[in-house]
């Protein structure tokens, strides 16, 4: 029964992975380790290891014929039984429509704190690496381009495990607006970048995330979730005149399908591999997060 849970989950993921849906890890929150689903072999470990180096890679399909491929590491101290800290760097590339971009993105700092056997709480930042508004030959380019939303954000979560089900809830809210210069009516006809994205001001997410681990050998795990994310409000952005306007369409819910494949290599060393894919999606995504899928690869050594 576990199996064919987990084989259902798969299923809808492949099956949805030409919609569009945001694509989440860019916006920080949805792949922290304390959002992501808990690894089994956390509970049986004796001496739990200090240090945990991740690195990944990751391709998505993106809106208007733009593939995106992101990269990141990853390093993880945990100080006691109950807190623990984590640092990411991140990296994007996107390209399409004769149009390519690379960059550094974000940092991520969050500190995890375990509040009862079960309960786990997070406290993060995400620092970004650029201003929002990177640019071709002197030209600001739409948010579907850039390497980084440009904001500083604050990120707040909870873990609980109840029996068999992992769920997570997060939020994370932006503190400053960006400084992308990109105006819809400065592109050519026919563009298909129709959202104005001066001064980008993005509004909150709340996240929820239930998954269930199902162990299919002594060697690997496989976690199905689902995972939807509430915009809060409508992003706004600043006209020609100098006004702050709604980009209507933009708040409301987004649900997105995962599997993960974690692997036990030799030792302390695991891959992982996880797929995303949407199947609900807000009316219009102004920051460029839009994905069709998503799927990464991940390599991790604890000591």
């Amino acid at each position: 029964m576990k199996l064919k849970l987990a084989t259902l989950v798969a299923f809808l993921v492949l099956a949805n992975n030409q919609i569009n849906a945001q694509g989440c890890s860019d916006a920080g929150f949805c792949t922290l380790d304390i959002v992501k689903p808990i690894e089994l072999e956390e509970a049986e470990v004796k001496q739990p290891h200090k240090h945990t180096f991740k690195a990944g890679l990751n391709i998505g399909s993106a809106d208007n014929d733009i593939t995106v491929f992101g990269q990141y590491l990853e390093y993880n101290y945990k100080f006691s039984e109950k807190f623990s800290a984590t640092t990411k760097l991140t990296a994007i590339s996107q390209s399409g429509n004769n149009i390519s971009n690379f960059g550094l993105s974000d940092l991520l700092i969050n500190a995890n704190y375990k509040f009862a056997k079960n309960t786990t709480g997070v406290l993060g930042f995400k620092i970004p690496f650029t201003n929002g508004n990177d640019t071709d030959e002197n030209r600001s380019l739409p948010m579907d381009y850039q390497s980084s939303l440009g904001t500083y954000d604050i990120i707040l979560g909870v873990s609980q495990k109840i029996k068999n089900f992992q769920v997570v809830v997060a939020y994370q809210q932006p503190l400053n607006k960006n400084e992308n210069t990109y105006f819809s009516s400065s592109s050519l006809n026919n563009s298909p970048f129709i959202f104005s994205t001066n001064e980008f001001d993005r509004a909150a997410d709340v996240l929820l995330r239930v998954s269930y681990p199902v162990k299919a050998s002594k060697s690997l795990v496989i976690t199905p979730s689902i995972l939807p994310i509430y915009h809060v409000t409508n992003d706004k952005y600043t006209d020609l005149m100098g006004n702050s306007r709604e980009i209507e369409g933009s708040q409301g819910l987004t649900l997105n399908a995962n599997i993960y494949l974690d692997y036990q290599l030799k030792n302390n060393d695991k891959i992982q591999f996880s797929l995303a894919a949407p199947l609900a999606v807000r009316e219009a995504r102004p920051d460029g997060l839009t994905r069709g899928f998503v799927a990464n690869i991940e390599y991790s050594i604890r000591f």
